[in-house]
């Protein structure tokens, strides 16, 4: 059997409301070799959840104990009460199998991301306006306006931090932005330092002849 290729690893990250998690959902139904990262939490299980497929679930002593060993290429406490991180061994594992892998995490994981994998691709959703993205926090109706204006001056500070990137697409239309991202990644698999096996191959046939 061919040993699989090493997949690639991206990062996908924007503003409350861009709509993340529907461009995630819509890649891997159309790509059968990404996968989602899944992250490690300390929250409790909710009903439906399985262990290892929504989430690592840990325990406060294990994340930590994780956290001293390593383990992760990312992590952060929300609201100062639940831990959620990138697990270092899944997502290593994932790659060496040959399967893309995306994170959906947000600027400050990404920063954390890319700084102990500099190959990692980085793509920052953006929205086509401030306008259309407040809409879309007030449209969802899961939030005190309260919330929702924290989270639009949030959006302004992570917009600041799209330069950071490689890629921005901006999330209009559904179908254009997976298929942008698609492209995105498509275009990562023939750069040349991931190619050179390739023209080894070639080079050892020539000689063949």
């Amino acid at each position: 059997m061919q040993k699989p290729k090493k997949g690639l690893l991206i990062i996908l990250s924007g503003p409350s409301g861009v709509g993340k998690g529907v461009v995630c959902k819509a890649l891997m139904e159309r790509n059968p070799n990404l996968k989602l990262s899944v992250s490690a939490t300390t929250r409790s299980k909710r009903p439906g959840e399985i262990d290892g497929v929504s989430y690592f679930f840990k325990t406060d002593e294990e994340f930590k104990r994780m956290i001293v060993n390593d383990e992760f290429l990312e992590y952060t406490s929300v609201y100062g009460s639940n831990y959620y991180g990138t697990p270092r061994a899944y997502v290593e594992e994932e790659l060496a199998a040959g399967h893309d892998i995306i994170l959906e995490i947000d600027v400050h994981g990404a920063n954390q991301v890319k700084k102990c994998c500099p190959f990692a691709i980085a793509v920052f959703l953006a929205p086509p306006s401030m306008s259309a993205l407040k809409s879309r926090l007030i449209g969802r109706g899961t939030e005190e306006p309260e919330v929702v204006e924290r989270r639009f001056g949030e959006a302004l500070y992570e917009l600041r931090q799209a330069e950071k990137y490689d890629y921005i697409v901006v999330n209009d239309v559904l179908d254009k932005a997976v298929t942008a991202v698609e492209h995105i990644i498509s275009a990562e698999h023939m750069r040349v330092f991931r190619r050179l096996d390739f023209v080894e191959d070639l080079e050892g046939g020539s000689k063949k002849q």
